[in-house]
């Protein structure tokens, strides 16, 4: 049976058959998986997998503009970085379009090098917002599977408090806050306190 494919992929949407002919043939060249559309809608119909993407997007796309295609893939949350191209390029609509998240802006007709290393670049950042988004459910996950008492303890530990001064808090003995401390260290799997510290941090932050 066929697995589906998670290499990284390039969406191209752009509204001239020719520029999408030539970018799809350009990036194929370099071994990429590339999906092209001529518009916003056609993109949207499509299943994204869990590989790592980003999106190549002309600015004036007959009907909805790339600006405004960029806000509402937003609305949306999609994610994956985009490399906006045009014709038209001026410092108003760049500083726009990477104020809103682009990864970068190129004007036509641009080096096909330089089209090559944007791309590369996105890729690269969504593998890591993938990877990190990955870490981050798998923490919660672990977070979870502690008991109430356990969650406790643990909130009381990273502030810094001895087990003493923690069964004190909460009324328990020293022993029993000791016993649920080590679970809770086993379940998050953190080799020492100072990685403890660390997730209820990322914990906190997420």
């Amino acid at each position: 049976m066929s697995t589906p494919d998670s290499s990284p992929v390039v969406f191209v949407v752009d509204d001239d058959p020719a520029i999408r002919a030539g970018l799809d043939s350009l990036l194929r060249s370099m071994g990429m998986r590339v999906h092209a559309y001529a518009s916003g809608a056609e993109f949207l119909e499509h299943p994204f997998d869990d590989s790592p993407a980003c999106l190549v997007l002309d600015v004036r796309l007959q009907g909805e503009s790339g600006l405004d295609f960029q806000v509402r893939l937003a609305d949306m949350n999609v994610c994956m970085p985009i490399v906006f191209i045009s014709g038209h390029g001026d410092i108003a609509m760049s500083v726009k379009a990477m104020k809103a998240g682009a990864l970068d802006f190129l004007v036509k007709p641009f080096r096909e090098q330089d089209l090559l290393d944007a791309v590369v670049a996105a890729l690269q950042k969504d593998a890591r917002r993938r990877e990190t988004g990955k870490a981050a459910a798998e923490l919660r996950t672990r977070y979870k599977a502690l008991t109430a008492r356990e969650q406790e303890v643990m909130a009381y530990a990273v502030t810094g408090l001895m087990n003493k001064q923690i069964a004190a808090e909460m009324g328990l003995s020293e022993i029993t806050v000791k016993i649920h401390r080590g679970h809770a260290m086993k379940k998050m799997q953190a080799r020492t306190f100072a990685d403890l510290v660390k997730m209820s941090q990322a914990l906190a932050g997420d």
